[in-house]
């Protein structure tokens, strides 16, 4: 993956190196769980424990025989056991009682715990920088807009405080996913730790204990809904960055000309013409909006596999949530840096709002003349007098007061009320506070 969508940290933290290395830290965790339990000697666990580090593993060599192997766990576990046996004897207790999706499946549970600690970092700033915006820009005029439309007036801030109360749900959605993600796998064969007898729930608990992570009920080797939820969850969150970085790049456009990102040296330009200021942040983001739901897709038709051991499809999943992991975690960095040095032209704003020449207004004037004429009435007639405003580019309110239909009903008084722009923003500041609210409640817990 080109290095522009995702962070050097996570590629870190769901490199082939960490994959493999979150293996080594399942085994070392198991030897030493089967030692307090007495099922090996301790001095075996100790062995194993100095053995499970991933420079000791010739990675190419691993990768090589995992092809005939069909996964990378079954030569780790030789290469493993190889290195042991080279400095005592305690070779023989490698991976005890243990299958190779338990080593896969925790494994890439403790790479998702590092990842999403990351993703969860970026997140919480991205919030932290909405909220000041949402706060800063609460009586920030602009147009609002439907179908890329001029609709009716709004602030800035609510449009973050939007993109603010989104990001919260998205938060709260990775809060709970942790309770069932970090989790440990480990069943052994068919999922009944038969080959450890009486001590398989014991190895298991001080296991999970070891690994800092629950102990389920049952192992879950084909019931996939734990990495299947994070899977949309990263999902729903890039859907969440891509909806801020759409709206960023339409404030960018040079026609619109609102909100830009951040100038940095080399950031934007083009490589002809030297006047660009392009919206990079944004189009990483949508790059990632665009590319995880195939993927969140194929999380979830993996999800069907077969009896006690996936075929086919738990291999698909391995490249897969990863890659959805980089993904939303590179949008979710970019997208906070793009909020955090977001550059607002409030003039422009105002002035975009006005170039329409008061046709923003005309559902507070049809609102107004429905209660004296009806409402399907009074929508016709502001209709037509919008239409004749925009054919004859004259300002709707002097088409308004021009007309008797209107005149009759509504006063200059009265229209000047409803050609203000303070007053059209209906309970925008009120809706700010409520989502700025939540957002100091949660900051606070």
């Amino acid at each position: 993956m080109l290095e522009l969508f995702t962070t050097e940290a996570l590629r870190d933290a769901l490199s082939v190196r960490a994959c493999v290395q979150g293996m080594l830290d399942f085994e070392r965790a198991l030897a030493a769980a089967q030692a307090k339990v007495g099922v090996i000697p301790p001095a075996a666990a100790g062995a194993i424990a100095a053995a499970c580090d991933v420079q000791r593993i010739d990675l190419q060599q691993l990768a090589s025989q995992s092809v005939d192997a069909g996964n990378l766990a079954i030569p780790l576990v030789k290469l493993l056991t190889r290195t042991v046996e080279a400095d005592s004897d305690a070779g023989r207790y490698v991976h005890w009682g243990a299958t190779s999706q338990d080593a896969i499946d925790t494994g890439l549970v403790l790479q998702l715990r590092r990842a999403l600690k990351l993703i969860e970092a970026d997140v919480a700033a991205l919030a932290d920088a909405l909220a000041a915006l949402a706060g800063e820009h609460k009586m920030t005029l602009m147009a609002g807009r439907t179908w890329l439309q001029h609709a009716t007036p709004i602030t800035f801030g609510l449009k973050a405080a939007g993109w603010l109360s989104a990001l919260e749900r998205d938060r709260a959605r990775l809060a709970q996913l942790k309770s069932r993600l970090y989790t440990l796998q480990f069943g052994g064969a068919a999922g009944t730790l038969a080959s450890l007898g009486e001590n398989g729930l014991a190895v298991a608990q001080a296991l999970a204990a070891e690994l800092d992570l629950a102990l389920p009920h049952m192992p879950w080797h084909t019931q996939r809904d734990r990495f299947v939820e994070a899977a949309t969850t990263l999902g729903i969150l890039t859907g969440t960055l891509g909806k801020i970085a759409r709206d960023l790049s339409s404030l960018m456009q040079t026609e619109v000309a609102e909100a830009f990102e951040p100038v940095a040296a080399g950031k934007g330009g083009s490589s002809t013409m030297p006047h660009k200021r392009n919206p990079v942040g944004a189009a990483i983001a949508l790059a990632a909006a665009a590319r995880v739901p195939g993927l969140v897709a194929t999380m979830l038709a993996a999800m069907v596999q077969e009896h006690e051991r996936g075929f086919g499809n738990w291999h698909a999943e391995w490249d897969t949530l990863p890659e959805i992991c980089l993904l939303a975690g590179g949008a979710a960095h970019h997208i906070r840096l793009a909020i955090e040095g977001l550059e607002v032209d409030r003039d422009r704003m105002r002035a975009n709002l006005d170039a329409t020449h008061g046709l923003l207004y005309a559902e507070a004037v049809s609102m107004a003349l429905a209660q004296k004429i009806g409402k399907s009435s009074a929508h016709h007639l502001v209709e037509s007098c919008a239409r004749t405003a925009t054919v004859q580019r004259r300002a709707l309110r002097d088409v308004l007061a021009a007309e008797p239909g209107v005149s009759e009903h509504l006063s200059p008084t009265e229209l000047d009320r409803l050609f203000d722009p303070q007053r059209a923003i209906g309970l925008a500041q009120l809706l700010i506070e409520r989502v700025l609210a939540a957002f100091r409640v949660r900051a606070s817990a």
